[in-house]
């Protein structure tokens, strides 16, 4: 079982050229549409209220065989509106509620997870963000833990505060992935790459950075790779971190990485397998901006284009 803890929310698509579209959406609930959409047992921890987006929150989840265990709140569901420019990129304004049950006390939500992945607003927005990290602090023994920042300034605004948080969640991930912009906002004064270069030190075994048109790079313990973004043409570029991330989770999982126990070997992971992760991550993300929303690729999808994990 793989586990994903974050927000889920509705994302309305606002366009000067295009009428208004609303999609399911939220950072990590994207990504565990992804690893469920590429052939993983997945299970969504976040909150959404009992509404009528709740409700289309959760026949999304159900539609794409993801599991739910948590019920709807008492509370709104959340809405993002991103509105696009020109070439298709994604500014975003949110109206949000971010308060989860004591994930940790509850034992058996964690049975048999073996991956648990978290970040965006979830590990960031009070008070929600502390109940996360305990929950990380949980299940990490047994779980492989990874983490995506995804920083939204318009939300946190503090970016000390954001440095600090993420750096909480840094040290206790295997697997980090972050965009440029975020490594930007968190570190002004420093290159990107440099900026992923000190997280691995905190205790990482992989951290990741994309680079939209420019492809992934990435810093293991035996050394540093990128690859290629893929060409396509883009129609938007929401959701296209989520799906990079969960086929980056993924390409792990097939690779049979994942595992509290198994910490050791991804941390040997070699240069040449991790240029082959990369690759399999950025023709997924490839797929997702070529469509319109949050729309990650199946596999069959991904290996109907030649492309193998």
């Amino acid at each position: 079982m793989l586990t994903v803890i974050g927000e889920a929310l509705i994302d309305e698509v606002l366009s000067d050229t295009a009428p208004p579209r609303a999609h399911v959406g939220g950072s990590p609930l994207n990504v565990a549409v992804g690893l469920a959409r590429l052939g993983h047992s997945a299970q969504f921890l976040g909150r959404f209220g009992d509404d009528e987006f709740g409700r289309r929150i959760h026949q999304h989840l159900a539609d794409n065989s993801v599991l739910v265990p948590l019920p709807a709140d008492s509370y709104p569901t959340s809405v993002a509106s991103a509105r696009l420019d020109p070439a298709g990129g994604a500014t975003y304004t949110f109206n949000l509620s971010w308060e989860l049950p004591d994930l940790a006390a509850q034992e058996d939500l964690f049975n048999g997870t073996t991956l648990v992945h978290t970040g965006s607003i979830a590990s960031m927005l009070a008070p929600g963000a502390h109940d996360v990290l305990a929950a990380i602090q949980h299940a990490r023994p047994l779980a492989t833990v990874s983490y995506d920042p995804n920083c939204r300034p318009t939300i946190i605004t503090d970016a000390d505060y954001a440095r600090a948080q993420a750096e909480k969640f840094v040290a206790l991930a295997d697997v980090v992935k972050a965009s440029d912009e975020d490594l930007e906002w968190l570190y002004p004064e420093q290159d990107h790459r440099e900026s992923a270069r000190r997280w691995l030190e905190l205790g990482p075994a992989v951290v990741v950075v994309t680079r939209g048109s420019k492809g992934p790079w990435a810093v293991v313990d035996r050394g540093e790779c990128e690859v290629p973004a893929p060409a396509t043409s883009v129609v938007d570029t929401v959701g296209a971190g989520d799906s990079f991330m969960a086929a980056l989770l993924s390409a792990l999982v097939d690779r049979e990485l994942d595992g509290g126990q198994r910490r050791n070997e991804l941390r040997a992971l070699s240069v040449e397998q991790m240029q082959g992760v990369l690759a399999f991550a950025a023709a997924a993300a490839a797929v997702t901006v070529s469509r319109a929303g949050a729309n990650p690729p199946t596999r069959a999808e991904l290996r109907a284009q030649g492309v193998y994990a």
